[in-house]
């Protein structure tokens, strides 16, 4: 046995045997639900009990292999049950990895095949309506529960079937959590939670699985409840508590792009949703065209997220981003950028595994050498510390009302 649970190589056989006599068995019935599905495996391992030698231990972790090749995700089931894993890398069928406690480790299980990987591969993707195949081989999903995946398959992939699965807790992550981990201090915490509620629109920055998710996640709790909510997506993962809440994702379009639904789309007809605020999940290309307008047609306390090294150099990439949507004068995207976002948050993934916000900028205009940032916290001595004694807003006014 491994620490996941699976079943160790002499059993291996045996569990290949009972999953081919009940899917066989299974396939001559109408759809089963999950309580019938686990009495046909409770009394295919009874029958086999003898003949395989079973004790009452083998019976039960056949049972649960079984049940999660047919109704879970097979040997990754085990995985994201466990409660310390943040993250699951699959590198083909013979390679997988987590991340626990902000360590990466190999967790010693296997696909049977490169068949059966793609068969829980097709098995996510077609739960959320998306498809992957050798012609469009790549594809973003979310699982059940919300957690993110990302799936690359061959021709693209040279070493079989990529999935990477990124968990999210049941319970969401709170502010206090993240001030404990030391992720922020209080103080910080306290100035982000006040602008949000006193409406500046927030852009968190941050490398891969820096944690910007976590944080717009955390940030959105702050709003108040009789507020209505609108949130745009690739792949809906952000986990809000508000009941007043609209959840909007993209659709891909088939080989000729036809019925494609993109980020721009649903930003562009959010604002006749009567949206008190937007939440864009993360902009990668053109859309940031879309985000900046919602930002500066009215829609103040709205937040978004992006991939950047630092708030200065996501700056550079949302001028970017505008450029791929439309051609005009980078001197106007850079007053638009201005207007539009008033503070920049970067969260950073450490050496050691941890997460951190650096750096907590705020927006204070533009001229010709670009967008000018002011820093308010920034990392000194690995505490982030305050460096500016208030906040402007845009149109003139202090926060020192809500801070």
């Amino acid at each position: 046995m491994s620490v996941y649970g699976i079943l160790s190589d002499d059993r291996e056989e045996q569990y290949r045997s009972l999953r081919k006599k009940i899917l066989d068995e299974l396939g001559t019935r109408q759809e089963e639900t999950d309580q019938q599905v686990k009495e046909e495996i409770f009394w295919s391992v009874a029958d086999a009990a003898e003949t395989y030698g079973f004790t009452a231990r083998d019976r039960a972790e056949m049972g649960k292999r079984l049940y999660n090749s047919l109704r879970g995700l097979d040997i990754l089931q085990p995985l994201l049950d466990d409660p310390e894993v943040t993250d699951i890398m699959v590198n083909g069928p013979e390679h997988v990895y987590v991340e626990k406690g902000g360590v990466l480790q190999e967790a010693h299980v296997c696909f049977e095949s490169a068949a059966r990987l793609e068969d829980v591969i097709q098995q996510v993707v077609g739960s959320v309506n998306r498809k992957v195949n050798e012609n469009e081989p790549i594809a973003d999903a979310r699982l059940a529960d919300g957690s993110r995946v990302n799936v690359i398959l061959p021709p693209v992939a040279l070493n079989g079937p990529a999935l990477t699965i990124r968990k999210f807790r049941k319970i969401p992550i709170q502010a206090e959590e993240l001030v404990n981990w030391g992720t922020m201090t209080q103080e910080a915490a306290d100035f982000l939670r006040s602008m949000v509620v006193n409406r500046y629109n927030i852009f968190v920055c941050g490398g891969t699985g820096a944690g910007k998710t976590t944080l717009l996640n955390v940030l959105s709790n702050f709003i108040p409840p009789q507020e209505r909510i609108i949130t745009i997506e690739d792949a809906a993962e952000l986990r809000l508590q508000p009941e007043n809440i609209v959840t909007l994702e993209t659709r891909e379009g088939g080989i000729s792009g036809r019925n494609r639904i993109t980020m721009g789309d649903l930003i562009r007809t959010s604002l006749r949703a009567r949206p008190d605020r937007i939440i864009v999940g993360e902009i990668r290309g053109p859309e940031a065209v879309a985000m900046l307008t919602a930002m500066n047609s009215g829609h103040d306390g709205s937040l978004s997220t992006g991939h950047g090294n630092s708030a200065q150099d996501m700056i550079s990439r949302i001028e970017t981003m505008v450029l791929m949507g439309m051609d005009i004068p980078l001197a106007a995207i850079r007053q638009q950028i201005a207007s539009a976002l008033d503070i920049f948050v970067y969260i950073r993934r450490m050496r050691d595994g941890k997460r951190k916000i650096t750096q907590i900028s705020q927006v204070v205009g533009a001229d010709g050498s670009g967008v000018r940032l002011e820093d308010l916290f920034c990392l000194q001595e690995d505490v982030l510390v305050r460096t500016a004694a208030e906040v402007r807003r845009k149109k003139g006014n202090y926060a020192e009302q809500a801070f």
